[in-house]
């Protein structure tokens, strides 16, 4: 190839590229929140995930938009791992547009003919209007025109290549040659960003006589796996569900290639039948899109069953911290035919609930506006782990529980709920700090000793099974009096001073929050470690629970 010939094969990707980016940028704005519904609302099983992913793709015209888009509302917690590989399914099947359009339109059309309207008419329109829908109309539109320009001339620049340059040679080699398209294939992706234009290069290449078919349908694989690239750009700094949701793409694709790969001999066999029957056997590019159809629709046949099981390995893989947090570490449903067994393991994972929470609450006594999110993430972790003990002590068997068992599986649910609220205040804690300001020296230091005092509280209301039961719960209740003396003396003492002018009446009503806070999350951490302590392993049920019996 010469270097005008080269000149012009860039140019010609460069169209075709701009063109898919000015087409999908328009469409994307013209749909508006469109997209974003459906794909919110119509994934709510597999089926219709996968309609919608090959909808969405059908109209934005760029899976990798669709992919993208897909990450980021998993990132986002809009979609489940489940819901989303829906979607990747239909949107690799609906990439396939790209080849029917060029296979059917870019050979068999004069091009430059609807091009040159099209970019007229789409350009007027977008400088006519500016912005909004109408615009928006007119850049696709614009796009479509440049696309098929695109097409124009890269088929114009294979046209004479095919003599120049003979790839016939790499072609002997059986599987290594198959594999070294596919490589090329892919290369070709990497390098544009872009399967579409991967595919467009590759159909008029084809279609030029450069490549045989062989060769270009493992290229069609390859641009295929390096498709994959772009989800592994859009994770760059997501979460772990993202993350997944990108290996789900990636999980398609390559093992889509692979199963094309051992089966290429075959699928070109079945191309070429139907070809013959629809009267396109001598129309190398239109076998090709039928190819790139079949291989999508073979990956899905193969992945369809396998999903369960994909997203149980990718949801073992790319744990963040909260979600490891978040996961029961005790509560083995293998023992909910075995009552007192389950007891064992709901008290245990309950114990664990109890120490984060205490943490978290103990945390936030000095919790700055940094810290919040880190509190919230907490928060999150608590509610999961209390969901896990509900569901778990509901899946117990009832039928032959002792008085005791049967009473514990409502406490340790009590338990949970009240750790959840203590936790919840301490969010509510670590956000007021921020907005509370002090000055009174006096003030201050009496604020400071009801905070120590809250902190040896929260300390003495961690639950192990080596303590004593009766001696922890007498100095639980020793140090809850104590505490609420302080409280109470302090809000005294706040409520005259903001009646005497000392203290601004607005910043009084914020301390008063804040202490307000403080004591609910005291509270409810006591009540907790109340009914903990029935639920340990002793000799006779704890049988005092203290006030929280009437409480409640």
């Amino acid at each position: 190839m010469s270097a005008t010939g080269l000149f012009v094969f860039i140019g010609g990707i460069g169209l075709f590229l701009l063109g898919m980016r000015l087409m999908t940028d328009g469409l994307k704005v013209a749909a508006g929140d469109g997209l974003r519904r459906i794909l919110t609302s119509a994934t709510r099983s597999r089926v219709r995930g996968l309609a919608s992913g090959v909808l969405i793709t059908t109209l934005v015209q760029s899976s990798s938009a669709v992919i993208f888009a897909t990450i980021g509302f998993v990132n986002a917690g809009l979609l489940t791992l489940y819901q989303a590989i829906g979607v990747i399914y239909g949107s690799n099947l609906g990439t396939t547009l790209t080849s029917w359009i060029v296979a059917l339109l870019g050979f068999n059309v004069n091009l430059q003919a609807f091009a040159m309207p099209a970019i007229g008419l789409g350009m007027t329109v977008w400088v006519l209007f500016g912005r909004g829908h109408r615009a928006a109309l007119g850049q696709a539109l614009a796009g479509l025109g440049l696309f098929f320009l695109g097409i124009d001339v890269l088929r114009e620049g294979f046209a004479g290549a095919g003599d120049a340059i003979q790839l016939e040679a790499l072609t002997g080699y059986g599987l290594w040659s198959s594999l070294l398209f596919v490589l090329i294939g892919a290369t070709l992706t990497l390098l544009m960003q872009s399967s579409s234009a991967a595919l467009a290069v590759t159909l008029t290449a084809a279609a030029g006589g450069l490549i045989p078919l062989p060769a270009a349908a493992a290229t069609v694989i390859g641009a295929n796996v390096g498709t994959t690239s772009t989800a592994a750009f859009a994770v760059l700094g997501a979460t772990a569900a993202a993350k997944r949701a990108a290996s789900a793409h990636v999980a398609f694709n390559v093992i889509t290639a692979l199963v094309a790969i051992s089966l290429l001999p075959m699928l070109l066999w079945v191309v070429a039948e139907i070809a013959v029957r629809v009267a396109v056997s001598g129309q190398i590019a239109v076998q090709l899109a039928i190819f790139h159809t079949m291989t999508k629709l073979l990956g899905i046949v193969v992945m369809w069953p396998l999903t369960g099981w994909l997203v149980k390995q990718l949801e073992a893989r790319f744990r963040s911290r909260e979600e490891d947090e978040s996961r029961p570490r005790h509560l083995d449903h293998n023992l909910r035919d075995t009552p007192s067994l389950a007891l064992d393991a709901m008290r245990m994972e309950l114990q664990r609930l109890n120490h984060f929470s205490v943490d978290l609450a103990r945390a936030s006594l000095s919790a700055g506006p940094e810290s919040l999110t880190k509190m919230e993430s907490g928060h999150r972790t608590v509610e999961s782990l209390a969901i896990a003990i509900g569901e778990f002590a509901g899946a117990v068997h009832h039928d032959e529980q002792s008085d005791h068992l049967g009473n514990s599986l409502p406490d340790g649910l009590r338990a949970s709920q009240y750790l959840v609220d203590a936790v919840e205040h301490s969010v509510e804690l670590t956000r007021l700090h921020a907005r509370v300001e002090l000055q009174d020296e006096e003030l201050v230091a009496e604020r400071s000793r009801l905070f120590a005092e809250a902190e040896q509280l929260f300390s003495a209301a961690l639950i192990s099974d080596e303590q004593d039961s009766v001696a922890a719960l007498k100095s639980l209740a020793e140090l809850q009096s104590r505490f609420e003396t302080g409280y109470q003396a302090l809000k005294s003492r706040l409520l005259r001073a903001g009646t005497t002018a000392r203290l601004p009446v607005r910043r009084m009503t914020l301390v008063l929050e804040q202490l307000s806070a403080l004591h609910r999350m005291a509270d409810q951490l006591c009540k907790a470690a109340r009914r903990l302590h029935g639920l340990k392993p002793v000799q006779e049920p704890v049988a005092a629970l203290g006030s929280d019996a009437a409480a409640g």
